[in-house]
């Protein structure tokens, strides 16, 4: 039996009368749980209410398929209070950090007690308030590094490629480089007259303008490619194949090719192929260096995009370009929309800047957008439709996945409410999402869900 003075020892208790605290001990259930044990798991049903008298109980939550600890109850402590006043399934996992010795008072006696104690009842809902806003605070700090945490990934990946390009390209161009220069003294050693030397330089340059402006379409190319090779090898170049790639991108006629070589058919030295060969390699180094600017070009406007994104170098509050804060949102989430996601865009041409919080309005777009995709599952239509009126823009952000449910359509900005599985969702993004538009920016956000259609509207004041 639970005695009356092990029940004193907690605040909680000492107001109740002594027929009261009777009543507690008759209807309580001994628990003695070993270290390790868990004594409810998070996404559980509320099981009852616990009062703890000896040892130490850990608090789990899972983000990102792991348990993130987010505090602990040391003896003596009472808890499962919210899951019963919510009816919401457990927020956390509690586990036994030592050997604990506790007792359950059941749902049903804990909300008669609650209803028939008034003293009871404020310190309950008190230290529900406390704990709420501890665990909201955690969590929130934990969507801000989840957010931060997929938009790096998402970063990282899009920077791998153009980052890739350019390093490939420097570390290839040097030997090309030095190869080009040895051909150069060579020719200048037999003293070509400078007519032959004029062609094989217009030669030159006209193939870097086709590599520059890519003329020659990725079908002509394989084509005359193969049609290269064929001559090449007919020439009797060596290693052809490694010809006839550049020379076809460069978009060099055989003709030409033809004319530039007639004086040197029947020479059995270097010189003899060298010509195409540095006509090649020439155009090579040219697709080497565009391959790599593209890549320091993309390298770059991922960086102003993510800098636009956060606005590092503006003040809180200033005048925000709704559109460069979608798109930019977009580039920054574009490793997952090009997996299957096609975009719609429908921009109002005379949205005018709004002053704002510009890091926190991308935080919207990024919660929106990141859901949208989910909820299809990364393949279907994500429209973005933006309409300006005179005190007013509207934003609307819509998806073709399986829409919101009817029944709990009207919950889904309530704190810790999510239709994730457990450790996917926090049930906070879109309260913060409805906080910064409604809170923050005196706006407005509502949804409208049916099967291949959510649409979720933002409005929000100009002035």
């Amino acid at each position: 039996m639970l005695c009356i003075e092990d029940l004193l020892t907690l605040e909680l208790f000492q107001t109740l009368p002594r027929n009261r605290l009777d009543w507690i001990c008759d209807r309580s259930q001994i628990l003695d749980l070993s270290t390790d044990e868990i004594l409810v798991s998070e996404g559980d049903p509320a099981s009852g209410f616990f009062i703890m008298l000896s040892g130490r109980m850990g608090l789990t939550r899972r983000s990102d398929g792991m348990e993130m600890p987010i505090g602990q109850h040391e003896a003596p402590s009472f808890f499962g209070e919210i899951p019963i006043l919510t009816g919401d399934p457990n927020p956390v996992t509690v586990r036994a950090l030592t050997d604990c010795h506790l007792y359950k008072l059941s749902s049903e006696d804990f909300l008669t007690l609650l209803h028939e104690c008034r003293n009871f009842e404020q310190v309950i809902f008190k230290t529900v308030a406390k704990r709420s806003r501890g665990l909201e605070s955690f969590i929130r700090n934990r969507e801000k590094m989840a957010a931060l945490g997929t938009l790096a990934a998402g970063l990282a990946h899009e920077l791998n490629n153009p980052a890739a390009a350019l390093v490939r390209a420097l570390r290839d161009i040097t030997p090309a480089l030095l190869e080009l220069q040895r051909m150069n003294l060579v020719y200048g050693q037999h003293q070509v007259d400078a007519e032959h030397t004029t062609q094989w330089i217009k030669a030159r340059d006209e193939g870097y303008e086709t590599i520059t402006h890519k003329r020659v379409d990725p079908m002509t190319l394989s084509d005359r490619e193969d049609e290269l090779l064929d001559w090449l090898e007919d020439y009797g170049v060596e290693d052809a194949w490694k010809l006839a790639g550049p020379l076809a991108e460069g978009g060099v006629a055989i003709a030409t090719l033809e004319e530039l070589t007639e004086r040197w058919q029947d020479d059995k030295t270097e010189m003899g192929s060298m010509g195409l060969r540095w006509l090649a390699l020439s155009f090579e180094v040219m697709s080497m260096i565009t391959s790599g600017l593209r890549g320091a070009e993309r390298i770059a406007e991922l960086v102003q995009s993510m800098k636009s994104y956060s606005h590092l170098d503006q003040g809180a509050r200033q005048l925000v370009d709704v559109h460069e804060g979608l798109e930019d949102t977009l580039r920054l989430f574009s490793y997952k929309l090009k997996q299957g996601v096609e975009i719609r865009r429908s921009y109002s041409l005379e949205m005018p800047k709004i002053l704002a919080y510009g890091s926190e309005l991308n935080q919207v777009w990024t919660n929106l957008i990141d859901n949208a995709i989910d909820a299809m599952d990364e393949k279907g239509i994500l429209e973005i439709i933006t309409t300006s009126y005179s005190d007013r823009i509207e934003i609307q952000i819509t998806d073709s996945g399986s829409g919101i449910p009817q029944e709990i359509k009207s919950r889904i900005f309530e704190p810790f409410f999510t239709t994730k599985a457990v450790g996917k969702g926090s049930g906070l993004g879109l309260e913060v999402v409805r906080r910064i538009v409604e809170i923050r920016h005196q706006g407005s956000i509502t949804v409208d869900s049916q099967p291949g259609k959510t649409q979720f509207t933002i409005c929000l004041p100009i002035a």
